[in-house]
Order: structure tokens, then sequence, then C-alpha cells
């Protein structure tokens, strides 16, 4: 088997984090497995080998961790995130029933009436910060309501749930600082599912009632809760904020999307695809395998590069342009794929697709500010985003 190329350059520094482009093409050219000397773990950048790693869930587990330090991987052992086989599907199996399309048709029309009406006043300002006004607005008022989780406890959920993914990542500076705000998201799970304090009729209750019925110990029940909490926000959160991102500094692709608004679901696709929310997990190698052609040994971790597949020059045509028409914006990895596919992305659907309908039906023009990127190991986002947006005459006309 031909030798594995290496690549020298650390790809978690500040400057690769702001900027990580280049240095995914650089690693998909050199090959479809490549060895990261500043990690020592192998990657995969390119979308093939990351779809079929994705899929051979028996070959490449999660069981052993999908973050890049032995920390992370032993607070999440067990999880949906971080579990194979049944113990997965069964823990699926207990929260996938209120993340169905059924049960998301429930939410549906008041998700729309929200994002109207957020977007209404936002409008009526005429500039504001995309990511703190709106981007953010909408999934912290969603999810955790569709969780349960307890009023007194949501103003602390976007700093933790931005540990979380930084804690996911390599052990560097941005990892170690993150430690004690996410064992303060474990504790103060850990207390509101002891003393029950979780709103009826959620994914919370959900997980509860499988734990009081015996399904579940009660030490996965506070882990299984922010196993979807932490993900949902700030995924969600990534891909509205730089959905506004594009379309402001891509004025014919906002034309496009006016024109023919049944191209939001796939400009919605084309966002994720193009601008990543999840950098990247990792798998381990449960046996000598191999991708392409190239050896991978038994217990190796592999970081499965999602950014980077998703621009895959081999797959999608002209990779780094935004197109809302692109025909298969559908395919990306954004969202993960096979049985670790993301649980939530349905509910990210919906908020993203009701943010977007909404802007089309009040909005004539977006011009951007400038912007300002989040530092994450693993979350892709903005932190700020100033817009100045134009109303459509109907717009002004309904609110004169």
């Amino acid at each position: 088997m031909p030798a594995i190329p290496a690549y020298p350059h650390d790809i978690w520094t500040d400057d690769v984090l702001l900027d990580p482009h280049p240095h995914y093409r650089a690693l998909r050219e050199l090959g479809p497995v490549v060895w990261l000397e500043a990690h020592q773990m192998y990657a995969v950048p390119r979308y093939a080998e990351a779809r079929a790693v994705l899929r051979a869930g028996d070959t490449f587990c999660s069981g052993q961790g999908v973050g890049l330090n032995d920390v992370i991987n032993g607070i999440g052992a067990g999880t949906t995130l971080m579990s194979d086989g049944k113990l997965h599907d069964h823990l699926r199996s207990v929260i996938g029933p209120g993340l169905t399309p059924r049960a998301l048709r429930s939410i549906r029309t008041s998700v729309r009436q929200l994002a109207t009406e957020l977007v209404g006043r936002l409008v009526a300002q005429g500039s504001f910060d995309a990511v703190a006004d709106l981007a953010r607005v909408l999934p912290l008022t969603v999810v955790p309501d569709l969780v349960g989780w307890p009023a007194g406890g949501r103003e602390h959920l976007l700093a933790w749930a931005g540990a979380t993914f930084d804690l996911l990542g390599p052990l560097n500076s941005r990892a170690e600082h993150a430690i004690p705000q996410a064992q303060e998201m474990m504790e103060f799970a850990a207390r509101t599912a002891a003393e029950g304090n979780i709103q009826s009729g959620g994914l919370g209750d959900a997980i509860l009632d499988a734990a009081r019925r015996g399904e579940l110990p009660p030490s996965q029940v506070p882990p299984l809760i922010i196993d979807y909490l932490a993900p949902s926000l700030d995924t969600t959160i990534s891909a509205i904020g730089s959905a506004l991102w594009l379309l402001a500094t891509n004025p014919d692709q906002w034309a496009a999307l006016k024109t023919d608004p049944t191209l939001i679901p796939n400009a919605f696709n084309e966002t994720v695809r193009l601008e990543s929310p999840i950098r990247a997990f990792s798998r381990v190698a449960t046996t000598d395998t191999e991708l392409d052609g190239y050896g991978v040994p038994a217990e190796a971790r592999l970081i499965v590069l999602y950014a980077s597949a998703n621009r895959d020059e081999q797959v999608f045509d002209r990779p780094d342009d935004f197109d809302v028409s692109r025909n298969n914006a559908a395919a990306h990895l954004g969202f993960g794929y096979g049985a670790h596919g993301c649980a939530g992305q349905g509910l990210a659907r919906l908020e993203g697709h009701a943010v977007l309908q909404a802007l089309v039906d009040q909005v004539e023009a977006i011009e951007p500010g400038r912007p300002v990127r989040a530092l994450n190991n693993v979350i892709s986002a903005w932190d700020s985003l100033p817009v100045t947006v134009h109303p459509t005459r109907q717009t002004v006309v309904a609110n004169a």
C-alpha cells in the first residue's frame, strides 16, 4: 500500500480556524487520508472517503469518542453521539419520537410565527446584528422549550454550549479553558434531572420517563439532555448566521431567492454545505482496514473533516461559490451521515427555513457591515454580523 502523506501544520490555530479552507484544499490535494503531524491523528479531507467512514459504523466506531481528546471522550461516553450499535439505536429511540417530521408539525406554525414577528421587528429597526438579534434568538426560544429546559438556567446556555464544542476539539488552550464551563453545564443538568425540574411534554421529560421505566440508568439522563440541547443551539445559530452573510454578500443569489422562494430549502442546504457548522468529528478504526487503497491500522483515530469534504472539487462544481440553485447541495455532510446523522436536523431546517421565508417576505435588500468570526474548535460561526435591511414595499405599507 502507498505511504500516507503527512501534513505538518496545526489546523487548530487561531489563524487557521479563521480561514481554514486553504489548508483543507491542501489536505485534499495530498490524498484521501493524511497524517496530521501536529495532532498525531489521521485526517479524512475528501468527500467520498468521509462519507464512507461515516457510513461504516462497524469499522469506524463512535463508541470510543468522536472528540479529539480523551477528556471529552470520557465525559461523553454512552451518549447518542458517542455510542454504537444496539446502544446507539436504543438511545436514539428515546429521543427520536420527539424529532420526527410528524412531531415537528405540531410546532411548525408557532416557529414560523416567531420568525415572522422577529424579522418584522428587526426590519422596523433597519440595522441590527444578524447574529445577536436574529440567528441566536429563534433557537434560544425554540430549542430549550422543546427540551423542557428550566427557564432559570437559560442565560448560560450559549456559553455552555460553546464550551462543549471547544472541548470536542484537540486539547489546546481553548479546550482547557472550556472545561469548567462544560462541567457547570453537566452539573446543572444533573441537578435539574435529580430534582425533576424539567417541563413536561418535552424531550427532557421523555428521557426522564425512560429512566423511570428502567430503560436508562439515571446517570445517563443529564448527558443525553445535553447531547441534544448543545448541538441543536450552536449548529442552527451557525447556519442562520451564515445564511445571512452569504445572502448579503451575494446579492445575485438573494435576488434569485426572492424571485423563487421555493429555493429556500436548497439555499439552506447550500449554506450548510459551504459554511459547515461542524468542522470535524472523529472516529476510531476497529480493525486494520483501508481507504481508497491506503492502509489504516486498528485503533487509529481519524478526523472526518466535514467542512473540507463539503468543498471537495471532485463532487461539487465551483465548490467555493454560493449557489442557491446548486443541483446537489443536499448531498452535503454538514449534518453528518449514516447512523449518526444529526437527530435534530429536522428542527434546524424548520428554523432555518422559517427565517429565510420571513426575510424573503419582508426584506428587499440586505447590506452587510463588517463581521467578526467566532473562534471555536469545532463550531464554525460568526460572532457578530452587522446588517442593514431595506423592507419590501408591502412591508412598508403594512407597518405604516
